[in-house]
């Protein structure tokens, strides 16, 4: 381009030489700003380069051009410094942006943990106040309470005004409350782990003891067999069978084995039967009972009503019709119960007790009928050498001894003749059946009262006598030895 602007013509030009500025770092561009000083560059440089065109356009000689590339070059070298100055300006304005932006990063990071700290105080305050104890109902202790159960470590001097503190306090005493606690809760532990460990032991010693009961009754057998005691063993069966019995025969046995044990008579019971047939009629009656019951309930109702509309009305009974000879075995009144007590009877002036058995009776229970029925077992005498119907007067065992089952059956009822089994009035008193006279005795001028107050005259001695005192057991038992010794003696 000097080349160019040389070969050209030479013009002269009157123009004046452009500002040229020395170097910025030692004085201020003018209006203060490199922005106006690239903006005076730019606008020296655009006015150059149109002269050096004008020169070369209008053929002015060209002896002017190296003064105005010199003055471009200038112009050129303070745009140069103009750029430098605003990249160095840029540099440190990125160095305090940098300082700045770690300061303001660790102010940040201070603002965040804050926040964070805030947060977490605001949970923690939230959940305080939400908090629901488990056991909402526990209070705290009084504060007349604190001052006069509160050790003086723990409660120490407070004031009156001081809430806060006196609350403290309490809680300190709340706190030491449960530790004491929780150490006597440790030793009832520790306790109960003893006592266990004690009831372990007793329970182990308790299992063994069957082993040393089952080797004393081994070694007690021979001596029992001596004494002629019933084992343990049978004992138990025999009285787990008499709580079968029916009550009249129950209370024959157990007034039989209370004089066996108290005054050491010589005699044996036994009861014999079948077990489970007598469960099976305990059942029956158990059905029967409670069938009754509801049938009551509902014929209640029912018969209220027939009351009110037969008010009025003349009522009248068909008469009960009595059983004939062949209905009363179909209908179960000879049926007896499945367990009976026979009672061995043996002389007490033997030398040996067991030697001399006098007579087995056996003690049996009609269930239709209601009466204990009492017959020798085992004997060969024949009917009329029995000694049971000669016991007491009046008391043969032919007729029923209550009214209610004279009524139930009338005069058809017959007993087997081959069985010496009959219902004596002696056995009725024996096993608690109370029987009233048919005829009250204060109608002695009636003479059908005359005739029965003579007939049960005779019975009075032997049954008021004997069978309504005390001793009635012992005096049956000696009278049945007095009349088998005397039949023995007579023979």
């Amino acid at each position: 381009m000097v080349e160019d602007i040389e070969g050209g013509m030479e013009v002269d030009l009157d123009t004046q030489p452009f500002p040229v500025y020395g170097r910025l770092e030692h004085r201020n561009p003018p209006g203060g700003s490199h922005l106006e000083l690239l903006r005076e560059c730019k606008g020296s440089i655009e006015d150059i380069v149109a002269k050096i065109l004008a020169v070369k356009r209008d053929g002015i000689p060209k002896s002017q051009l190296p003064e105005l590339v010199t003055q471009i070059f200038l112009q050129f070298i303070t745009l140069r410094q103009v750029n430098r100055s605003v990249l160095l300006e840029e540099d440190s304005v990125s160095a305090e942006t940098e300082c700045a932006k770690a300061s303001m990063e660790f102010t940040s990071l201070q603002l965040h943990n804050l926040m964070y700290e805030k947060n977490c105080y605001m949970k923690a305050i939230k959940a305080s106040n939400n908090f629901k104890s488990e056991y909402s109902d526990i209070e705290l202790v009084s504060e007349e309470e604190f001052f006069c159960n509160a050790p003086e470590h723990v409660k120490g001097f407070v004031a009156s005004n001081e809430g806060h503190s006196l609350l403290l306090k309490r809680l300190n005493f709340e706190l030491f409350q449960r530790k004491e606690l929780s150490k006597l809760h440790k030793q009832l532990e520790q306790r109960k782990k003893r006592l266990l460990q004690t009831v372990a032991d007793q329970k182990k010693f308790s299992l063994s003891l069957p082993s040393h009961v089952k080797s004393l009754k081994k070694a007690c057998s021979p001596v029992q067999n001596r004494l002629g005691t019933l084992h343990s063993k049978k004992l138990k069966q025999q009285l787990q069978s008499a709580e079968l019995l029916p009550p009249p025969l129950y209370l024959v046995f157990s007034q039989l084995m209370a004089q066996k044990v108290a005054f050491e008579e010589n005699i044996d019971l036994e009861i014999v039967g079948s077990v489970k047939d007598a469960q099976t009629v305990i059942h029956q009656q158990a059905n029967v009972a409670s069938g009754i019951s509801s049938d009551h309930e509902s014929t209640r109702i029912e018969d209220d009503v027939t009351d009110e509309e037969v008010d009025g009305q003349r009522r009248w009974k068909r008469p009960r019709k009595i059983p004939a000879k062949e209905n009363l075995e179909r209908e179960g009144y000879y049926q007896v119960h499945p367990l009976k007590v026979i009672l061995h009877l043996y002389d007490d002036e033997a030398s040996d007790p067991k030697s001399v058995k006098l007579a087995s009776l056996k003690f049996e229970y009609m269930l239709k009928l209601k009466v204990v029925c009492v017959g020798t077992e085992g004997s060969k005498d024949e009917p009329e050498d029995d000694i049971l119907p000669k016991l007491f007067p009046d008391d043969t065992g032919h007729e029923l001894p209550h009214q209610s089952a004279k009524v139930a059956v009338g005069d058809n009822l017959k007993f087997d003749m081959n069985t010496s089994s009959r219902p004596y009035k002696w056995a009725q008193h024996l096993a608690g059946i109370h029987i009233l006279p048919e005829v009250p005795p204060l109608l002695k001028d009636h003479e059908y009262a005359d005739e029965e107050m003579n007939k049960s005259g005779s019975v009075a001695p032997g049954l008021s006598q004997q069978h309504r005192q005390e001793n009635r057991v012992e005096a049956i038992l000696q009278r049945i030895r007095c009349r088998k010794k005397a039949q023995l003696a007579l023979v």
